[in-house]
């Protein structure tokens, strides 16, 4: 263990591994009735996370809660990386 994080560290991937955790964890972090219409596509180098939503009023409604997800998300433990959320529709 000790030595995965080490080669982590020195190659310059740990950061992106701890953005990845947002993808992977989404689901526990934003509940289960958020996760089943959307899903998190990619946590860029900016903080910035691109999120698929299944409809037009959901878009809305998330994005009426983009601060209080991004302070949840960023509260869960590990690398705070979020700053903004920006919303997809799916197709």
């Amino acid at each position: 263990g000790d030595a995965l994080a080490s080669f982590l560290k020195e190659s310059g991937l740990d950061a992106r591994v701890g953005r990845a955790r947002v993808l992977v964890e989404w689901p526990t972090i934003v509940g289960a009735q958020i996760a089943g219409v959307t899903a998190p596509r990619i946590l860029t180098d900016d903080g910035t996370l691109f999120v698929g939503v299944t409809s037009h009023g959901w878009m809305q409604e998330l994005s009426l809660m983009e601060r209080t997800l991004v302070a949840k998300i960023n509260a869960h433990p590990g690398p705070a990386a979020v700053k903004r959320i920006r919303w997809e529709l799916l197709r």
